[in-house]
């Protein structure tokens, strides 16, 4: 039976893991952080992850800790005008058979950790790098050791350590990097009323916040035109790049606490994601802008796709998983940049042809193609094509 290394102790890392058990086949997580702690801030999981999740056994998780959102709603930058409200709550559960979950990263991170036995989970096992023969493959440790697998799946991120194993190229910066926080939500108590993601647009910039943590706790993040690099980052530096906005925004900015820092990267969408005994999940193989939240839901319809191909056939498992997935990632991947842009227009006419756009999204049907991907349709694809997947008819991109 293959003996599975898994690269990263992530979402990515852990639902794989999870999914592979549930297969009977022997895995090993290999990740850097001595111990599980609460890193990080909110995620957002759409229906087409929150589907996966419960087929994994984390409902109880999304239950207790997680907030389904009413509303995703967009607001102008400087007087606060409603641009676009599109309702999810009981609609997105009717379309897509699963609510829009808001939860805490550690909070998904210790659901998905209580699937697994603590013996599968090498914390403190930092990989440097991965290496194959025609025989096995060798993860090389930090500490000078080294361990073999007959297969390693690199869910490692956009920095990962087994990617330049199989593809020659570095992660791309933005130009954008993304400001993160947290606040108690008496500081914005229409959210605990109406659990709801508001999105605010402006000229280089926009604002998000949603409540977490069973309404407990706000998740504000702000992503600007700035340089690349990262750390904890004073507040008030922040009020001072949103200098004029609407009060709302610098009021949440100013009441967030543990503001950090980070350069948002992506890749172009290249190179081959396996060789014989490699493979690339979730960021590790497509690291994706995040304008469309959706790195943790892709990296969990791969990890699904992914293990239910390994249980079925080894041999053929890693070329189909790659072309199964890779039109819908490239499209997830495009349209993220494209955001990018859209996201934070200057005023002046491609903001106002923007804005009516945005008043037309009315419904969830725009977001079909995202929302509604069928993980069995997906295998089926597989064993019918050869796995020459295509993007589904309900795709509706914005307008170029």
């Amino acid at each position: 039976m293959t003996r599975v290394a898994i690269v990263g102790g992530g979402v990515a890392g852990l639902a794989v893991a999870a999914l592979l058990r549930q297969h009977g086949m022997p895995y090993r997580i290999y990740e850097q952080s001595a111990r599980f702690t609460a890193v990080g801030a909110g995620i957002q999981l759409s229906p087409n992850g929150v589907r996966i999740l419960h087929r994994l056994g984390v409902g109880p998780t999304l239950r207790e800790h997680g907030v389904a959102a009413e509303s995703i709603e967009i607001r102008r930058w400087d007087d606060g005008r409603l641009l676009c409200a599109v309702p999810h709550g009981d609609a997105c559960v009717t379309a897509f058979g699963a609510p829009y979950v808001l939860i805490h990263r550690a909070d998904l991170q210790r659901g998905l950790v209580g699937l697994l036995p603590a013996a599968d989970l090498g914390l403190g096992r930092r990989v440097v790098s991965v290496s194959e023969d025609d025989e096995q493959a060798t993860l090389h440790l930090a500490d000078g050791t080294s361990d073999t697998a007959d297969l390693v799946i690199g869910a490692d991120g956009v920095h990962s350590v087994v990617r330049p194993a199989l593809i020659d190229d570095v992660p791309r910066y933005s130009g954008y990097a993304v400001w993160r926080g947290l606040l108690p939500v008496d500081e914005v108590p229409a959210l605990r009323r109406v659990p709801r993601v508001l999105f605010w647009f402006g000229p280089g910039a926009h604002v998000t916040y949603y409540p977490i943590a069973a309404r407990q706790t706000v998740h504000v993040s702000a992503v600007c035109a700035q340089r690349a690099d990262t750390g904890d980052v004073a507040v008030e530096k922040l009020t001072a790049a949103l200098d004029g906005w609407h009060p709302e925004v610098r009021r949440v900015i100013g009441a967030a606490r543990g503001i950090s820092r980070w350069g948002l990267y992506d890749r172009e969408i290249t190179g081959s994601w396996h060789s014989r005994r490699l493979v690339l999940l979730g960021d590790a193989a497509h690291p994706t802008l995040p304008y469309l939240s959706q790195g943790a839901n892709q990296a969990l319809e791969d990890a699904l796709l992914l293990a239910d191909l390994l249980a079925a056939d080894p041999a053929t498992a890693l070329d189909r998983y790659q072309r199964t997935r890779r039109p819908r990632v490239a499209e997830v991947h495009r349209q993220a940049r494209h955001r990018a842009a859209l996201f934070h227009l200057p005023d002046g006419p491609a903001q106002r042809a923007r804005d009516e756009d945005l008043a037309r999204q009315v419904d969830l049907s725009h977001l079909q193609w995202l929302y509604g991907h069928d993980p069995d349709a997906e295998l089926a694809d597989v064993a019918s094509t050869g796995g020459r997947g295509e993007i589904g008819s309900g795709h509706r991109p914005w307008p170029e």
